[in-house]
C-alpha cells in the first residue's frame, strides 16, 4: 500500500513539473511576442524610405546618368547591399563622393531627352544674336534666374548689339521638397522663353552632361550666333565690358577665354570634392581650362566644341572636361585679366580697401560667388549715374591689377 501511494505521489510530482514547465514555455514564448509588435511595423516603412524621391540619399553621378525609369530599382539595391556588407575596409563617403565604378560603367550613357526648349530663342533677330548668355541653374533657384533677368543678363540691345539669354536646367535631386516644380518650370519657360530643360537629375557630377547637351543644343538651334557667354548664376557678369571686347574679335575664328588654369593636379584625397582615381585619369596634370564661373567663346569654336564632346569620354568634372575637349581640337585657351572666378582677393598691402567697390568691377568682366542681394547692388551701382571713380587709377595702379602672377594651383576649380 505504502509502494503505491508512494507511485502514485512521484507520479503526481512529474505531472506538476511536466505542466510547470509546458506553462513557462508558453509565458516565455508570449513574451518576445510583445516585445516584437512594435518593431514588426518597421518593415512597412523601409521600402518607403528606399523609393521616396525626397530621401537623404544622394544619388551617385552614374545612377544619376542612367534613365529616370531604372533609377527606383538602383537605389533600392544599392540601400540593401550597403546595409548588408561590412564597410570596415571601405573609407567613410563625403557628401560629393560617389561610385567610380558605376560611373564607368554607365559613363557612355551620354543622351538624354531636351523636355523644355527653346527652338526660336535665335530666330528673333535676323542674322542671330551677337550673344548668346548660357547660365547653369538648377530647378529651386528661381531668386537666382530672376535677378540675372533683371540685372546683367537682360535681353535686348547692349551697346548697339543684340542679347539673348537661355537657363540650363536638369530635373532636381530632390522632387519632394518642390512638388510643384514641373508645373512651376513650364510657368516660367511660358513666361520667360529662357528655360532649357534636359531629363537628366541635376547634380555636381552630372555637370558634364549639362554641357556637352547645352553645346549640341547651340550647334542646332542656334548656330547663327555670334559669341557665347557661359556661366554660373552667382557671378556678376559686366555684359558692356564683354561686348566691347568681342567686338573686337571675328566670330568666325577661335576664341576662347576665362580665367585659365594650367598645370593643376588631380586631387587623390577621397574625402575632396574633386577626388579622381588613378583608375580614371592616370596623368599627373590636367590640360589646361577654364574656371567654371564663366567664359567666353565664339561661334565657331562651339561648333568645333560640340563635335569634340562627342569624341572624349566622360568626366565628372566638367571644367576640366571642356579643358579635354579644347586640348582635342587642339586650342589653347586664353587667359584674361577680367575674369575673376575665384573673387576679387583683396592685396595684402592695403587691408583697408573694401573690395566689394563698384570702381573694382567697373574694368572687370566676371566676377565668381556673389550673393543675390550683391548682384543686384552691384548692377544699380554700376549704373549709378552718380558713380565717381576719378580715384580708380591711383588706387590700381600701385598693385599692378592686371600682372597677376601666375601661380600653379593645387586644387580643382570651384563649380
Amino acid at each position: 500500500m505504502r509502494v503505491r501511494l508512494k507511485r502514485d505521489a512521484i507520479c503526481t510530482l512529474l505531472l506538476l513539473v511536466a505542466l510547470c514547465s509546458l506553462l513557462y514555455s508558453q509565458l516565455e514564448h508570449l513574451v518576445p511576442v510583445r516585445n516584437k509588435q512594435p518593431t514588426q511595423k518597421q518593415p512597412s516603412v523601409t521600402p518607403k524610405i528606399f523609393s521616396a524621391p525626397g530621401a537623404p540619399w544622394r544619388p551617385t553621378p552614374a545612377e544619376a546618368t542612367t534613365p529616370r525609369p531604372q533609377i527606383t530599382p538602383i537605389i533600392r539595391r544599392t540601400e540593401v547591399a550597403n546595409n548588408r556588407v561590412p564597410t570596415t575596409t571601405i573609407p567613410p563617403l563625403t557628401d560629393f563622393a560617389f561610385n567610380f565604378k558605376r560611373y564607368l560603367l554607365n559613363k557612355d550613357n551620354r543622351n538624354f531627352n531636351l523636355l523644355v526648349n527653346q527652338p526660336k530663342k535665335c530666330r528673333k533677330t535676323p542674322g542671330g544674336p551677337f550673344l548668346l548668355i548660357a547660365i547653369k541653374s538648377v530647378v529651386e533657384d528661381f531668386d537666382r534666374r530672376e535677378i540675372v533677368r533683371k540685372t546683367w543678363g537682360r535681353e535686348g540691345l547692349v551697346n548697339g548689339e543684340q542679347i539673348q539669354r537661355v537657363f540650363l536646367l536638369g530635373t532636381p535631386k530632390n522632387r519632394t521638397v518642390l512638388a510643384t516644380w514641373e508645373t512651376l518650370i513650364h510657368q516660367e519657360s511660358q513666361t520667360y522663353r529662357d528655360i532649357l530643360l534636359w531629363d537628366f537629375m541635376d547634380t555636381f557630377f552630372n555637370l558634364t552632361l549639362k554641357e556637352i547637351h547645352f553645346l549640341n543644343w547651340a550647334a542646332e538651334f542656334c548656330h547663327n550666333v555670334k559669341f557665347i557667354f557661359k556661366g554660373d548664376a552667382d557671378v556678376f557678369v559686366n555684359v558692356e565690358n564683354i561686348v566691347d571686347f568681342l567686338e573686337r574679335h571675328d566670330p568666325t575664328e577661335d576664341l576662347f577665354v576665362g580665367d585659365i588654369i594650367y598645370n593643376a593636379r588631380p586631387i587623390r584625397v577621397q574625402k575632396s570634392k574633386y577626388y579622381i582615381p588613378e583608375t580614371m585619369y592616370g596623368l599627373s596634370i590636367y590640360p589646361a581650362y577654364a574656371g567654371g564661373g564663366g567664359f567666353l567663346l565664339s561661334s565657331h569654336t562651339m561648333k568645333k566644341l560640340s563635335r569634340a564632346c562627342r569624341e572624349v569620354e566622360l568626366f565628372p568634372i566638367d571644367d576640366v572636361f571642356l579643358g579635354m575637349c579644347l586640348q582635342r581640337i587642339n586650342l589653347k585657351p586664353i587667359l584674361h585679366e577680367g575674369f575673376k572666378t575665384f573673387g576679387i582677393v583683396k592685396p595684402s598691402a592695403a587691408p583697408h580697401l573694401q573690395t566689394f567697390d563698384p570702381c573694382f568691377y567697373k574694368d572687370l568682366m566676371v566676377v565668381h560667388s556673389l550673393k543675390v542681394a550683391e548682384i543686384w547692388l552691384m548692377w544699380n551701382l554700376l549704373h549709378s549715374p552718380h558713380l565717381s571713380c576719378t580715384q580708380k587709377k591711383q588706387v590700381k595702379k600701385p598693385f599692378q591689377w592686371k600682372k597677376k602672377v601666375q601661380v600653379t594651383p593645387q586644387v580643382s576649380p570651384l563649380s
